[in-house]
């Protein structure tokens, strides 16, 4: 929808932010806000200059392709690629999706990461059969529940050990890292396959960096939905978990019975709510019924509300249906009964991290190509820090990170925009003055003989793949390395650079 606060020449916000000085923390976003009076409804339609300098095709240290553009100075290689043989001698699925390292330890005098790795299959004509697995039933079709999630141990920088940790789940989209070390891994599909033998599915498991101690457990209390990524409040272990299902999505909350904040304590159970804003700080929208309904999918830079938590009676409700703005609707059946509660609807959230005493959300539809909201959890509050309303400015930013230094990272699930870089997919930055700028872009337009030459037979994601989306970014505990997916083929990079002559 087109916000009637918008200018029809969709000014440059830029040129209302160029003045602001540099500032240290992601949280300074305030300087951004507008007025509550204001006529004016503002939202990026271009990115600013890099603070790492243009971009340009580079390659990969592993396999000598250029399939990434990077700015000068930077590097990076290929640690993990589908159709691979892992360590397990199975053959490594499809579809990378969301990621994050869970554990840094040391080695003797080597330092040794581990990186949890999801991977967004859904009904698939083999199962690993290695891994802890949860629905091992196979349909009418002979398929089975083909996600899950893969581990991948690196040792200096170098991968010593990848093998799959989870199985028998569905569309295993996004998660989240865990304060004490583990993995959340989601399903972003709510088949019911018990007709067969098989399972419900809709669930988020705990993946632990050890495959052996993962039970593929459903953490039924959290929620029955299509979930996308979670992030946890560490002052309580409180989890906040986005809904992808358009345009029919609500905010969640997990509150567990077990705040302890070790492996398992999530599976005591706990209380799922859904955020209902409670009071309009600074928005153009004067009704609270229209600012739940309507106001989060049509934001505003500076938009801001007060949150309150609504208590779900039945997180493992079937979908459902419910009529919404006058059309009846295919929903969660948690959706539902935040539907019915007056509760918040996003248009599609996706991406979702902590960081120094924050939550940022993404809704990768707002405001035409998404947006980012910056949640204070002491406080309720929520504000909007990033909107764009085209493509150049951000192309529906899907999962995001933040860096050690506090600079925030997004990845593009679009691909179809055309910048000054030619075509393709696109990792940008958040600068400190609030602004996008470029720090990465897909480049992968190669046959099968380029990929066999290197030793990649792969059977799916040939030629070209340049709007194949990023997703799964994450910084090394240092800040040194930042890792990150292209989903088709699946690629996992690890990326070095100078990274103190920005912010991230």
């Amino acid at each position: 929808m087109t916000d009637p606060r918008f200018h029809a020449s969709r000014r440059n916000m830029l040129k209302g932010t160029a003045s602001l000085a540099a500032a240290p923390f992601v949280t300074t976003f305030g300087l951004m806000a507008r007025n509550a009076e204001a006529a004016t409804c503002e939202r990026f339609t271009e990115m600013t200059v890099s603070p790492f300098g243009p971009l340009a095709p580079m390659k990969d240290e592993t396999t000598g392709l250029e399939l990434l553009q990077l700015p000068e100075g930077f590097s990076y290689r290929t640690i993990g690629w589908q159709d691979d043989i892992m360590s397990d001698g199975i053959t490594c699925p499809a579809r990378f999706d969301g990621m994050a390292v869970v554990s840094q330890r040391r080695e003797g005098r080597s330092t040794e990461l581990i990186l949890v790795r999801n991977h967004e299959v859904g009904n698939f004509p083999r199962t690993t059969g290695v891994a802890p697995t949860y629905d091992s039933a196979a349909n009418s079709s002979g398929n089975y529940a083909g996600g899950g999630t893969t581990t991948i141990v690196l040792r200096d920088g170098v991968v010593v050990d990848v093998r799959a940790s989870l199985a028998g789940t569905m569309t295993n989209c996004a998660g989240g890292p865990t304060p004490w070390g583990t993995w959340l891994s989601c399903e972003e599909n709510t088949d019911d396959r018990s007709a067969f033998g098989g399972k419900k599915h809709g669930y988020v498991f705990e993946v632990d960096p050890d495959p052996a101690q993962t039970t593929a457990e459903p953490l039924v209390a959290m929620g029955r939905f299509r979930h996308e990524a979670v992030a946890i409040d560490p002052t309580n272990n409180f989890c906040y978990q986005t809904e992808d299902q358009s345009p029919v999505s609500a905010l969640y909350r997990f509150e567990p019975n077990n705040a302890g904040g070790y492996t398992g304590a999530y599976a005591d159970g706990g209380r799922l709510t859904a955020a209902r804003i409670q009071r309009i700080e600074r928005a153009g929208t004067t009704s609270l019924a229209d600012a739940n309904a309507l106001a989060f999918a049509s934001p505003c830079l500076g938009d801001e509300y007060l949150l309150e938590w609504v208590e779900l009676d039945n997180p493992d409700a079937a979908p459902t249906t419910r009529n919404v703005n006058g059309t009846n609707r295919s929903v969660s059946g948690t959706f539902a009964q935040a539907w019915d509660a007056g509760c918040a609807r996003m248009a599609r959230g996706e991406g979702i991290w902590q960081h120094g005493g924050r939550i940022y959300i993404v809704d990768t539809a707002a405001g035409g190509e998404g947006c980012l909201w910056e949640l204070n959890p002491a406080s309720g509050r929520i504000k909007c820090i990033y909107v764009s309303s085209n493509q150049l400015a951000g192309n529906n930013l899907d999962n995001i990170t933040i860096s050690p230094r506090g600079g925030i990272v997004c990845c593009e699930d679009g691909g179809t925009s055309t910048d000054e870089f030619g075509r393709g997919s696109r990792l940008f930055g958040i600068n400190n003055q609030g602004q996008p700028f470029m720090l990465a872009k897909n480049n992968l337009n190669f046959s099968a003989e380029q990929y066999a030459a290197v030793g990649k037979n792969l059977t799916a994601g040939l030629g070209d793949q340049r709007g194949s989306e990023f997703c799964g970014a994450c910084f090394d505990p240092l800040g040194r390395t930042l890792f990150v997916n292209i989903q088709t083929p699946g690629i996992t990079f690890a990326i070095t650079g100078p990274w103190a002559k920005g912010n991230l």
